[in-house]
């Protein structure tokens, strides 16, 4: 099961589990963290996503402003890349996988100490992709 905050393009967001996220389907589903117990999974439709965060809680850090900076100490694995939301949102990291033309990719933020551990972003719901 992996923690995730799957966050829509409206602005909705889910938190919760899941064990079916597969980057090539086009549904998969989360038991929300505050559902009572035995409630159904909340479907999920993978377009309508901005992204996906595989995160390490629910409640994060309120005192831990994310910093879009590499750890000079610890270099990045994977290729740097700066992705900018349709929302303004500006996220930096790391990408083994990005490729125009594909629905979504993985990155792993810059930020080591980030409550989102990794993250899938849904291609469509980004103004600009590039490389740093």
């Amino acid at each position: 099961m992996n923690k995730v905050v799957a966050r829509y393009t409206d602005g909705r967001m889910v938190k919760g589990v899941t064990s079916d996220f597969v980057p090539a389907k086009e549904r998969f589903h989360v038991s929300e963290a505050q559902a009572a117990p035995g409630a159904k999974p909340v479907e999920i439709q993978t377009k309508d996503l901005k992204a996906l965060f595989f995160v390490r809680d629910f409640a994060g850090n309120p005192q831990h402003g994310d910093r879009n900076l590499f750890d000079p100490a610890h270099p990045p694995i994977g290729r740097r890349i700066r992705v900018e939301f349709g929302d303004g949102e500006v996220l930096i990291g790391t990408t083994q996988g990005y490729q125009p033309g594909r629905p979504g990719f993985f990155m792993v933020p810059a930020d080591p100490g980030s409550n989102i551990e990794r993250c899938y972003v849904v291609t469509a719901s980004t103004k600009d992709v590039r490389f740093i």
